[in-house]
């Protein structure tokens, strides 16, 4: 019971994550410090999170001016800075209009909203199941779980949210069979994060633009890890060359501080009026402080040029480790800065993640047995090379251990 001797106080906490026993003082850039003042380079970035590094001096500053003036008003009123993030956003977009929320799965259900919300307001009722992919991960809410379909996710929060159909990844004809007249649209993630880190094919994204196209359906995009520069352009659906009619943003977006965007055409928003959809929270004063720093950082000339410059580094080193650990390495994955190594049958992803830590590298697990790599997009060259030379040490750890 709480309150009994020698109950520790990370007991008070909700036990649903298997965290590591450490923690972290501070950070500056690619490192972190803990308690006892070892550094780590950190090639996680909080999950995607920490785009511009720990403590990007501008992010700083924002917000500790913000913090002086203003934190929170609710959306029953105008928030300026909300409105500039908006036009950024739409300005470097496809969409008209933002929904700001405060994660990633929040943005998600959103996207889930408009999309049912665009036929209902057109009459069409019955045109609200939506078609998602197997690997997929959209969140932690009931909605979200459903359209991600992880049976381990699912399990024991039943009754499923009813409403969607998930098939194979990259199977056309798997598309056009599950294409029915209650389907409003269809949501996938260009590269799937927690699934794995599988780039969605061009020629596959291509084809479900066409397949919307044509039978009338909403193109949803969850780019909520792969988008805002983790690819090595701000969005990953442009190396396919079309836009989708939705788009969930979150993790990058905020650079550590915690907010999402739902991002839409005005056409597929047309159903989105006031009362329909609502946050106590999002894009408030504080938020989008930080958001608007995000942004005009990501827009400066040069910033995705950085981020592919340091990607092809990052991509000939883990080619060098696969090759010098093939005994471990079955083969890479991923695009841009969003990375994963595929490990060999027997040889555990904790592993290597536990034992990239104990050299003090950071990196974590996805689903099929991958360790991934989502460095800070600010990351330097010497950081990158130093973490790679760590996480080889952990490989040669691992691989004595075999």
């Amino acid at each position: 019971m709480f309150g009994e001797p020698g109950f520790m106080s990370d007991n008070h906490i909700m036990p649903t994550y298997a965290r590591a026993d450490v923690a972290f003082e501070r950070g500056a850039g690619a490192r972190l410090f803990d308690e006892q003042g070892n550094d780590y380079i950190d090639l996680l970035a909080g999950i995607g999170v920490i785009s511009l590094g720990h403590c990007h001096p501008r992010i700083v500053a924002a917000l500790k001016e913000q913090g002086e003036k203003l934190w929170h008003v609710s959306n029953l009123f105008r928030i300026p800075q909300a409105e500039a993030a908006a036009a950024k956003l739409c300005a470097m977009s496809f969409a008209d209009v933002v929904f700001f929320s405060n994660s990633g799965a929040e943005a998600v259900e959103a996207a889930i909203k408009t999309a049912r919300k665009h036929f209902a307001h057109a009459g069409q009722t019955r045109r609200n199941r939506i078609i998602t992919f197997a690997g997929a991960f959209h969140g932690r809410t009931l909605g979200t779980l459903a359209a991600g379909g992880n049976p381990a996710h699912l399990a024991g929060f039943d009754p499923a949210c009813p409403g969607f159909t998930q098939v194979p990844l990259e199977d056309e004809q798997a598309v056009l069979d599950a294409l029915a007249d209650d389907v409003a649209a269809i949501l996938v993630e260009p590269v799937q994060g927690e699934g794995g880190i599988h780039a969605v094919s061009d020629d596959f994204l291509r084809f479900l633009r066409r397949v919307c196209d044509e039978h009338g359906l909403l193109l949803i995009f969850d780019e909520i890890q792969c988008g805002m520069g983790r690819t090595g352009r701000m969005f990953a659906h442009e190396h396919a060359g079309i836009t989708p009619d939705i788009m969930a943003l979150a993790k990058g977006l905020g650079g550590g501080f915690p907010v999402g965007a739902c991002l839409a055409t005005a056409h597929a928003a047309a159903g989105m009026t006031a009362g329909t959809h609502g946050s106590t929270f999002g894009g408030n004063p504080l938020a989008m402080a930080v958001v608007n720093v995000v942004l005009d950082e990501m827009a400066q000339p040069g910033f995705l040029e950085h981020v592919k410059a340091m990607a092809e580094q990052l991509d000939a080193a883990l080619h060098d480790l696969a090759t010098g650990h093939a005994d471990i390495v079955a083969g890479l994955r991923g695009r841009g800065l969003m990375r994963g190594l595929q490990l060999r049958e027997g040889v555990a992803n904790t592993d290597l993640v536990a034992a990239a830590r104990e050299e003090r590298v950071l990196v974590c697990g996805a689903g099929q047995n991958v360790v991934r790599l989502l460095p800070p997009l600010t990351i330097t060259g010497e950081e990158l090379d130093e973490g790679l030379a760590r996480l080889d040490r952990a490989l040669r750890r691992l691989a004595s251990q075999h």
